[in-house]
């Protein structure tokens, strides 16, 4: 038997791998967890406000009366506990099941920050192991009667976001970019690896999108014209939101009111997972 080159379009053994459907990766949820609804926020790369859209997004579904949580899969940059001003942690039931932090609103919440000893403490773990934490925050967490569960997944298409794609039963992504047109080139990117995993795009979320100006309205764009619209466009996928710099958006994060903010940036994307 020739080396495996994991390329089995040109291979003629029938080894196990090869055998194996995209069903057989998923990881099954604990008994007595129940989540109707799985969506995955992603993107091409860092820094364009990933988390921040995961926690506007938690924070309307929650708004809407429906029972919420978010898994934080960012699991060596894990920001969600902040916003919602989460300190304390988790702890597990008799059944040795996780049980997720519940912030003030109501929303359940599984963080790997939640585990550290210190907040700050680096997560200097390597590929695999990071993969098995995904595991265990789907699989060994007692998520209850959860209607909308929204993962802030690492950013790029390396191998943690892929564990997620083939272990969770996504119902679909949220791509979030920022206007820069290199930016754009990345969106694309995430829209190839979504098709290619066939995980249904449920629309772009542009953030940091520009600024309004405080006296008259005005939008200023900060990073150039847009280009959202055309990557909608050319995916036939829609535009969910287009939020600017806010600087109450900030001010909530840091001081954990994330879920207190009222806003309607979120409102055509609520509208689209509504009809999930």
């Amino acid at each position: 038997m020739s080396e495996c080159t994991h390329d089995c379009s040109s291979c003629g053994e029938n080894c196990a791998e090869r055998e194996m459907k995209p069903e057989d990766f998923l990881v099954k949820l604990s008994q007595g967890s129940s989540v109707k609804k799985v969506i995955g926020v992603v993107s091409g790369k860092g820094g364009v406000g990933k988390s921040m859209v995961t926690s506007l997004l938690a924070a309307a579904s929650m708004r809407e009366g429906f029972k919420t949580a978010i898994l934080d899969g960012d699991i060596t940059g894990p920001s969600i506990p902040k916003a919602f001003g989460l300190s304390i942690n988790l702890v597990g039931n008799a059944d040795g099941l996780i049980l997720p932090a519940t912030t003030t609103c109501g929303i359940d919440i599984v963080s790997v920050n939640l585990m550290l000893a210190n907040e700050t403490d680096p997560v200097i773990w390597r590929g695999p192991v990071l993969g098995g934490v995904i595991k265990q925050f789907w699989g060994e967490t007692l998520w209850h009667n959860v209607d909308y569960m929204f993962i802030d997944m690492p950013p790029g298409t390396g191998d943690v976001p892929l564990t997620i794609f083939q272990s969770v039963p996504l119902d679909g992504i949220v791509i979030v970019s920022s206007p820069q047109e290199l930016v754009g080139m990345i969106v694309e990117k995430a829209v190839n690896m979504a098709r290619m995993m066939n995980v249904p795009i449920l629309g772009l979320v542009e953030n940091m999108s520009y600024v309004e100006c405080p006296d008259c309205g005005k939008k200023i764009k900060v990073f150039g014209e847009s280009h959202i619209d055309e990557i909608a466009a050319e995916y036939a996928v829609p535009v969910l939101a287009k939020i600017p710099m806010d600087p109450t958006l900030a001010a909530a994060c840091d001081a954990g009111k994330i879920e207190y903010v009222e806003n309607n940036y979120m409102k055509d994307a609520i509208e689209v997972l509504k009809k999930l």
